[in-house]
């Protein structure tokens, strides 16, 4: 039965509280998150057939609490020995509301502590990052894989892992060391934005974005900047994130086609988010020890603030990305700075940067590495190689808005190639 979209979301927006209040009340990460899923999946059941409770956080805590309840009676009987709740519930078993829909004044959202927690150092920062998109963005193993390019089955064996290590390492539910803080929450915001992107532009499917993911991950970190209203960088992604989202409603037509940024109707934008956005960024920018954030928030607002794609200042944003080169380089970092070099000073400057992203292995067979290179032999005029170059685009990518969006590229270089071929050829 489909799940209405009210509750789907508000479930998503539930189930990393939920879990984080298990984990404090109980520990046992893979027993909670095991507890959590069976109560969302009652929950979408019961509250399409009865309404939304009163308190839903508090019906899926109490529901959720109670499978653990059942699941420990059910160990201590097989075992014939009563260790299971003692050994899990550091502040003791049995601690649960009365009724669904009534909860502890104590309680609060503890989606941040778990934010921390699955950054525990314990773990390598590739299992952090998985399992924190899978346990507080909701992301599906399939989906963590592809943003990770590796195979479904390894990324679910590196998720079963880290969840082991966190318990192994005794780590407890709360904030994280001072020590440790700030390495945490680099990972939180490298996730955060993570979650954003794969919301943005899906990384397969016949949508182009989530905007479910994209608001978890705007709330996400709206809710870390309260906790650290004076960091630059968690001002500055949550700047990047809004100045990007402030452009979703114009990237898609009618019938779910891709957009580009060039050809968008800009007074679709929303304005609010882009004065949120460039206030936020000129403040953080303002304070001093610019981080990576910044400066993509930065070259997001001089693409928003601009009129129109002629009047945009791409020496501007070139310099920017030279800046964002020497704090984070990396190849998608050089793939941008290779737009904004051919649009700065023509398409040969930003031909000659991509070159050497072909001996890059995690770039060669990117597909957007061949839609960058054929947009810009596209535009020096080499409409056979960019129609090579977009086929091979399209035949790699696997977002059906993306796929039809390069197809129709070559498909349209090739009928302008048929009109100036000379007739009688």
């Amino acid at each position: 039965m489909p799940v209405d979209a009210g509750i789907e979301g508000l479930l998503r927006e539930l189930a990393p509280q939920v879990l984080g209040v298990l984990i404090r009340r109980h520990g046992h990460f893979d027993t909670c998150e095991d507890a959590v899923q069976e109560a969302l999946l009652e929950a979408a059941v019961a509250w399409a057939e009865r309404g939304v409770p009163e308190s839903p956080r508090g019906w899926l805590v109490t529901v959720a609490s109670r499978r653990l309840t059942d699941q420990w009676r059910s160990e201590q009987a097989r075992r014939r020995r009563e260790v299971a709740v003692a050994a899990l519930a550091p502040t003791g078993p049995g601690a649960l509301p009365a009724e669904p829909g009534q909860e502890s004044p104590h309680d609060h959202d503890d989606t941040l502590t778990l934010l921390f927690l699955c950054c525990h150092p314990a773990l390598s920062e590739p299992s952090q990052l998985a399992l924190t998109l899978r346990a507080v963005g909701g992301l599906t193993t399939g989906q963590i894989a592809r943003a990770f390019l590796v195979p479904e089955t390894t990324m679910g064996q590196r998720i079963s892992r880290a969840k082991q290590r966190v318990k192994a390492a005794g780590a407890r539910f709360g904030p994280p060391p001072e020590p440790e803080r700030a390495d945490r929450l680099r990972v939180v915001l490298h996730v955060l934005y993570l979650i954003f992107n794969e919301g943005y532009t899906a990384t397969s499917g016949p949508d182009l974005q989530r905007p479910d993911l994209t608001a978890e991950a705007i709330r996400l970190t709206r809710a870390v900047r309260r906790e650290l209203p004076g960091d630059g960088e968690v001002a500055g992604l949550l700047a990047l994130m809004l100045l990007t989202e402030a452009r979703r409603a114009a990237r898609t037509a009618p019938d779910g086609s891709l957009i580009p940024l060039a050809e968008q109707d800009r007074g679709r934008w929303d304005a609010a988010l882009i004065k949120e956005g460039v206030a936020l960024v000129t403040d953080a920018l303002a304070r001093g020890a610019v981080g990576p954030y910044q400066v993509q928030a930065a070259i997001a607002a001089v693409h928003d603030e601009a009129p129109s794609d002629q009047d945009t200042d791409w020496p501007q944003i070139l310099a920017l990305y030279d800046v964002l080169e020497r704090l984070a380089p990396g190849p998608m970092v050089t793939l941008n700075r290779a737009i904004a070099a051919a649009m700065a000073h023509g398409p040969r400057a930003g031909l000659d940067l991509l070159t050497p992203l072909d001996a890059d292995e995690r770039m060669s067979g990117h597909h957007r590495l061949h839609a960058v290179r054929a947009h810009l032999l596209e535009m020096a005029g080499d409409h056979a190689a960019a129609r090579s170059g977009y086929r091979e685009a399209a035949r790699r990518t696997t977002s059906l808005p993306e796929r039809r969006y390069l197809e129709g590229r070559a498909t349209a270089l090739r009928a302008r190639a048929e009109e100036q071929e000379p007739p009688g050829r």
